[in-house]
């Protein structure tokens, strides 16, 4: 009897021990779940902290955009090699120039082909394009580059990346000629509403060309208010900024 009693409260005994255990186990399987296939638990999200200076980073390394302008340039070459641009620097057809009407000598920008997306880097040491409704005269070194040399002009963006500090002055040139006569004639005719008319001759492979030029004005708004008079005068008068 005894062995029977023994034997049947130690099997009650080891019962309740393996009872004890498996629930235990169920409890520690509702508290700690299994991770999901899809998170890696090793692999943290990333803070919004650090994104926000990923960005600024991001942000801080892209050149400043200080200037941009949207349309035709045209390019020039052979007919001015070797002559003084209006830096005092000697054209060269081959190498990375242009010329605008109102940006400083010595501006860096960067022109991009809006037809064809290709972009380079150059600086302004010129001025012009004095004729149709071109924004900007290209050497031939850089409408190469852009892939505009077979049809002349081409669609553009021009970003200025560097400007020369400085005050700037401006002057509205209301035409040019192949004559000195036809340019004093409209001097002449010009200084009857105007106080200051000047005629510039220059120099270009196909001959000396002269400049009349009107005004001398401290803002660009001004010199476009002359323009405008000049335009409804039967000229084509273009804004320049004088260095």
């Amino acid at each position: 009897m005894r062995s029977v009693v023994g034997g049947s409260r130690a099997g009650m005994r080891q019962g309740l021990m393996l009872a004890v255990l498996l629930l235990a186990a169920a409890c520690a399987e509702k508290q700690f779940p299994a991770a999901s296939s899809s998170v890696s638990p090793s692999v943290p999200p990333a803070a919004p902290a650090a994104e926000a200076r990923s960005a600024q980073t991001r942000t801080a390394s892209a050149q400043t955009v200080n200037y941009q302008e949207t349309g035709i340039a045209s390019w020039y070459g052979r007919e001015f090699q070797g002559r003084k641009t209006a830096s005092g620097e000697i054209f060269d057809m081959n190498a990375l120039s242009a010329a605008h009407r109102t940006l400083p000598l010595g501006t860096v920008i960067r022109v991009t082909n809006l037809e064809n997306l290709k972009s380079i880097k150059l600086t302004v040491n010129d001025r012009g394009p004095f004729s149709g409704n071109r924004v900007l005269d290209l050497s031939y070194g850089a409408a190469r580059e852009l892939g505009f040399i077979a049809q002349g002009t081409a669609r553009v963006r021009i970003e200025a990346l560097e400007q020369p500090n400085g005050n700037a002055t401006y002057t509205v040139q209301a035409a040019v000629f192949t004559e000195a006569e036809s340019a004093q004639l409209l001097k002449d005719r010009l200084s009857r509403k105007y106080e200051v008319i000047t005629i510039t001759p220059f120099e270009t492979n196909l001959g000396r060309l002269y400049r009349v030029r009107v005004g001398s004005y401290g803002t660009l708004e001004k010199a476009e208010l002359v323009a405008g008079k000049l335009k409804l005068e039967g000229l084509e008068p273009y804004v320049v900024r004088k260095d």
